[in-house]
């Protein structure tokens, strides 16, 4: 999701001309600017996942040019011995052999620097920190990042339940942005589980951004100004509320389709977002005007949750692929259709021809966002087809 993050980060660096957005690398795209930047990136941000801040960085031999960088950063200037912290490394064609040994040459040096200059160190805390460093390595160079954002951003504080296999929030707004998706275009998820897609949607539209209900580490920071803080999210304007519905949810389960709902409200969607309890294949289009269809399919087992117990999951798939296929092609013509899945049979299975397919990964899982153009025409050429003969002689 490197391009759509840094197109976002343009986005969110028009908003106070201090902040340059530099090259996209990957998992992730470099900024500069002041730190109230960072915060606005923390609360403003859909796509990212963290938000890290360059503490130093230098070439290296072994461990122990490491160890003497951390131990020459500042670390008091942003928090004291009182917080606790966690240490994470990650390497690409590292020649060292252990990222156990380096995160714990990492962690040596914040606390011996501690200790030197208070005769006090920060103590450890895995679960919940305070503070988290971050630790990167290539083939031949070290940086060492202080993370702005505590929490994973995906975590925006709303989600009260889950299905069983939830997209995550910045997963699901970076398909939304893959799509096209435009406030005011129609949107329907036809297998909305809990709502994530719908509700990263209609957070859009309300002008609600995403860190507006919960907690950032920089909060802890010695130099957060709780003032700059609250005027940074005092300008935030919401958008008129809509007139008229323009997403859409439905969803097998009436189960879904309540925690949804449940889901919508804590996320603070004060609009109608119209649910449905139906099978997918039987839906029809919400909108005379066309629109985008967005969705997340169940595969295997999740198929059968009301199927034919005695079929092979291969057989509930092609079955269900095959019913839904035919329903978009007689009700969804002039819609742009996607599909996100792990499944790249699943064009196969439609028997329909892509227009695009976006690799992504759904955490290690390698997945496509498949495009589906429903041209008008695609009904008639179904209705065209000869049937075959009810009554044989």
């Amino acid at each position: 999701m490197e391009a759509a993050l840094a197109e976002e980060l343009g986005e969110i660096a028009a908003l106070d001309q201090t902040m340059t957005v530099h090259n996209q690398v990957p998992g992730g795209v470099h900024c500069s600017g002041s730190l109230q930047d960072g915060w606005r990136i923390n609360l403003h941000s859909r796509i990212a996942s963290r938000v890290l801040m360059r503490m130093g960085h230098t070439s290296y031999s072994n461990e122990n040019d490491i160890y003497d960088l951390v131990l020459d950063t500042h670390w008091e200037d942003w928090f004291g011995y009182h917080h606790t912290i966690r240490v994470d490394v990650t390497a690409v064609k590292s020649p060292l052999k252990s990222l156990e040994f380096i995160t714990l040459k990492i962690k040596d040096a914040i606390c011996d620097r501690f200790r030197d200059q208070f005769t006090q160190r920060p103590s450890v805390n895995t679960r919940n920190p305070d503070m988290r460093i971050v630790g990167f390595l290539d083939a031949r160079t070290f940086t060492i990042y202080l993370d702005l954002s505590g929490e994973p951003l995906f975590k925006r504080g709303w989600r009260m339940e889950t299905g069983d296999a939830p997209l995550r929030e910045n997963l699901a707004a970076g398909l939304l942005r893959t799509s096209g998706w435009k406030p005011g275009v129609p949107l329907f998820d036809p297998m909305c589980g809990s709502g994530t897609i719908l509700i990263e949607a209609a957070q859009i539209l309300a002008g609600i951004p995403p860190g507006m209900r919960r907690e950032f580490a920089f909060e802890k920071f010695h130099q957060f100004d709780p003032a700059i803080w609250a005027d940074i999210k005092a300008k935030v304007k919401p958008h008129p509320l809509p007139a008229e519905p323009t997403i859409f949810g439905s969803d097998i389960s009436g189960d879904m389709v309540v925690m949804t709902r449940n889901n919508l409200n804590k996320a603070g969607i004060r609009f109608d977002v119209p649910l449905k309890q139906i099978e997918a294949q039987e839906i029809k289009a919400p909108t005379t005007q066309p629109g985008i269809l967005l969705t997340n399919p169940p595969y295997g087992e999740r198929i059968g949750v009301r199927g034919d117990s005695s079929l092979e999951s291969d057989d509930l798939a092609k079955e269900f692929f095959t019913a839904f296929s035919a329903t978009l092609k007689q009700r969804f013509a002039g819609w742009s259709v996607f599909l996100f899945t792990a499944d790249l049979t699943v064009p196969k299975l439609l028997r329909l021809k892509e227009s695009r397919k976006t690799p992504f990964f759904n955490g290690a899982l390698e997945c496509r966002l498949f495009r589906f153009d429903m041209v008008s025409g695609f009904n008639r050429r179904e209705e065209a087809k000869p049937k075959p003969d009810q009554n044989p002689q």
